[in-house]
């Protein structure tokens, strides 16, 4: 039984996002092509770099246009948030009635795919890690394409420095089976935990009222302050630790690969880290909103910590960080990278 209509989803993130760059057919092949060869080109010396392998058999990366990238993540969040909205249904106890589901389904489906329509022209890459299906490392040509242009930088160049960064998502899951199941299952629970209950929805909207000026403050992290409670935010911690992880030691690696390979990968650098602030106060608005200043800084602090560890215990001893769901670092351990190693490392 479904509550969101996913295939309208797709079709309303479909009709919303734009096509992308206006190119020939021509040029659209040669991107594609030049993209392919670039996320083949990164495999070996991120291998090398992180000191970790994707299996041989691993699907080739899959190169796509932005309504692709919808269809795949629509997909994807089925897969991942169907079983947790049943799980709140019953724990309800009321079950929506047949024209409610589908009239609800659609409004659902129509936001689902309206957030969707937005991420896809933002998002390089990704790696997909697919709840129920196949994972898949995903690269958005005409975003490539775009921001390319936008930064003005070395297109070749910057290819390969975003395949490096989303080859490294890759070798983090594929070389730790466990990590995709445990980010599936933390990431379920969340979604059931926040469901508020009647009441609950109604101090949340008394709250939202009263402290919404806050939200707009410097260091603010923006709604999830409102709408969760101390143990909620504890969990969404060790979660976004573990995110922190993953992006801040595929920076690390992208960055640490670069100068052997990319020429202008310091400018590139420099150019994209002034685009991730987001540069209008519209998009400075949005994000504070949103938390995404938050996430930014967390991806900051993951680079930190990162490097923290490998400066003390080197890239093998860091490599410890993926034994286990116990020895991936807690949130207070992220900003503090000696704190992981005491207890790790002993």
């Amino acid at each position: 039984m479904q509550y969101v209509d996913w295939e309208f989803a797709k079709s309303t993130g479909r009709a919303l996002v734009p096509a992308g760059p206006s190119v020939t057919p021509a040029e659209a092949r040669a991107e594609v092509e030049a993209i392919r060869a670039a996320a083949l080109a990164a495999r070996q010396p991120v291998a090398e770099t992180a000191r970790l392998h994707t299996p041989p058999d691993a699907p080739d990366a899959l190169v796509v246009d932005r309504a692709t990238w919808i269809a795949v993540n629509a997909d994807s969040m089925s897969s991942l948030l169907d079983p947790a909205i049943t799980s709140i249904v019953e724990k309800r106890g009321v079950t929506p009635g047949e024209t409610a589901r589908a009239v609800g389904g659609k409004v659902t489906g129509a936001e689902a795919g309206g957030l969707l329509a937005l991420m896809a022209t933002k998002v390089l890459g990704q790696y997909d890690i697919a709840p129920g299906g196949t994972p898949a490392l995903l690269l958005v040509a005409p975003n490539l394409l775009s921001v390319s242009t936008e930064l003005g930088v070395d297109r070749s160049d910057f290819r390969a420095w975003v395949c490096m960064h989303e080859e490294t998502h890759r070798v983090q899951f594929t070389a730790t089976p466990w990590l995709r199941e445990h980010v599936i299952h933390e990431t379920r629970t969340l979604a059931i935990d926040l469901a508020p209950d009647a009441e609950r929805l109604q101090e949340l909207t008394n709250r939202l009222t009263e402290r919404l000026p806050e939200l707009f403050q410097e260091g603010s992290t923006g709604l999830a302050e409102l709408f969760t409670t101390p143990e909620q935010r504890e969990q969404l911690a060790r979660i976004t630790a573990v995110m922190s992880l993953l992006e801040g030691h595929a920076d690390v690696v992208m960055d640490d690969v670069g100068p052997k390979r990319i020429p202008s990968v310091a400018e590139i650098r420099r150019r994209f880290t002034a685009r991730r602030k987001g540069a209008g106060a519209p998009d400075r608005l949005l994000r504070r909103l949103l938390g995404l200043e938050a996430k930014m800084r967390q991806y900051h602090d993951g680079a930190r910590f990162v490097r923290g560890v490998q400066d003390q215990v080197g890239v093998d001893g860091f490599n410890a960080v993926w034994t286990s769901a116990e020895t991936l670092p807690q949130p207070r351990e992220i900003t503090d990278p000696k704190a992981w190693v005491r207890r790790v490392h002993g």
